[in-house]
């Protein structure tokens, strides 16, 4: 995925094939709002923004560094689901068989879900910066800012129904919990990205 072209990979998001699907393109959205916040923080050097030099500095490696890991969760999403796909496959003629499918489905989901709690983690890291970004940025691009909060909203809710979907079928307790427990977390970080937004058009609007 890393290496296809916007137009090859929307072609595939389109056909009738298992993945790339939605939880690509929740990575996507994360990779994009960490590239935005990147493009904001090399708009803000220079003299006037030498006090803040340092911490956009900071910044900027920690979007890029963000925006690598979300485009390799957006491949990892992929093949985690073509797993899923593969083990709903397997044979179930007799007993023994769908015992061993049961497992490997359930494995699979467990796998599945990984690449979605990783992209909420991500996206929670990009409001962060934004937060951080949003007072001492470039005035001249703070538009872009709502922009990677709004792309890292969609990324976690969409990260979201994706773990919630797979839930359903995790047997292992201790997974399950975990779970749980990132997708609590997302209103919140919603909540946070819906106010970053709302913070840069009440500036735009003065």
């Amino acid at each position: 995925m890393q290496d296809e072209t916007i137009v090859t990979y929307l072609d595939r998001l389109a056909a009738r094939v298992p993945a790339p699907g939605g939880g690509a393109a929740a990575a996507l959205h994360a990779a994009q709002g960490a590239a935005l916040l990147a493009m904001v923080a090399r708009y803000t050097t220079g003299e006037r923004y030498a006090p803040h030099a340092e911490r956009i500095a900071e910044l900027t490696a920690e979007a890029d560094e963000l925006r690598a890991a979300a485009l390799g969760l957006a491949a990892a999403d992929a093949r985690a689901f073509t797993a899923v796909t593969d083990a709903y496959r397997l044979p179930r003629a007799d007993d023994e068989q769908q015992a061993h499918r049961s497992q490997a489905i359930a494995r699979a989901l467990a796998g599945a879900a990984r690449p979605p709690v990783d992209v909420i983690a991500a996206a929670a890291r990009i409001v962060a910066l934004a937060e951080d970004l949003l007072p001492i940025g470039n005035p001249n691009v703070v538009t872009d800012i709502a922009a990677a909060t709004e792309a890292a909203r969609a990324a976690a809710a969409t990260a979201r129904v994706n773990i919630e979907i797979n839930l359903g079928g995790i047997t292992d307790d201790a997974i399950r919990l975990e779970l749980t427990g990132v997708l609590t977390d997302v209103d919140p970080l919603v909540a946070r990205a819906e106010a970053v937004t709302e913070a840069v058009r009440e500036r735009i609007h003065q």
